[in-house]
C-alpha cells in the first residue's frame, strides 16, 4: 500500500473509494434510523410570532432583540 496519495496505484484509490462509500452509507443509515417520525407528527407545525423589539442596554454594549 502506498502512503502517498499522488503515487498511489489504482488498487489504493479503489480501496479509498470503497471505504468512503461504506462510511457514507453508514451515516445515511444512522440518520434515517434516528429520524423517527410517526405519521402526523411531521404535518403539525406550530408557528411562533415575534413580539415587539426590546432594547437591552448595559455599560459595555447595546443589543436590540
Amino acid at each position: 500500500m502506498n502512503h502517498s496519495f499522488y503515487s498511489a496505484d489504482r488498487t489504493t484509490h479503489s480501496k479509498i473509494v470503497i471505504v468512503a462509500l461504506i462510511c457514507a452509507t453508514a451515516v445515511a443509515g444512522i440518520s434515517i434510523a434516528a429520524h423517527s417520525s410517526t405519521g402526523d407528527e411531521a404535518t403539525h407545525v406550530s408557528v411562533i410570532k415575534a413580539g415587539k423589539t426590546a432594547t437591552v442596554a448595559s455599560a459595555i454594549e447595546l443589543a436590540v432583540r
